[in-house]
């Protein structure tokens, strides 16, 4: 997938992918993974749908969907780098994320966000939890900084 907008690229192509500055941004600036290892990163993106915004050839903005292609997705480790918010990008990464072609026919697609609902709400379509007293979690003790 990729699409052009006002002297942005949006791509899904894994091979554009600056994993460094994903890596620096995830585990020094985002507060869901901070200490995220290089080989965490690594792994989380190759085990997932990826989207990345470009100005030329540099990552401004990067998505990940955590899914099964089938069933079940979770949008997770978005983020926009600060030079480049202000300017509808997060809005285009998560409209393209939520129609991309291998995400439709999902039964659910979830995300976790402090800050951000107002965002997915208006161009995702995310809501609340139906049901939160169905869900569950377990908290895991990394093998390494996650």
């Amino acid at each position: 997938m990729e699409e052009h907008r006002d002297g942005y690229t949006l791509s899904t192509d894994k091979a554009r992918l600056d994993v460094e500055n994903i890596q620096t941004f995830l585990s020094e600036r985002s507060y869901w993974a901070q200490g995220r290892s290089r080989e965490v990163v690594e792994r989380a993106i190759e085990g997932s749908l990826c989207f990345g915004i470009y100005a030329q050839q540099e990552l401004v903005a990067f998505a990940r969907v955590v899914t099964d292609y089938a069933t079940f997705g979770w949008v997770c480790d978005v983020f926009v780098f600060e030079t480049h918010r202000g300017r509808g990008l997060g809005k285009w990464l998560i409209e393209a994320v939520v129609r991309h072609p291998e995400l439709q026919g999902l039964k659910r697609l979830l995300l976790a966000t402090r800050d951000a609902q107002g965002l997915y709400r208006e161009y995702g379509g995310f809501a609340p939890l139906q049901a939160p007293e169905r869900w569950m979690e377990r908290l895991m003790q990394p093998l390494a900084a996650s």
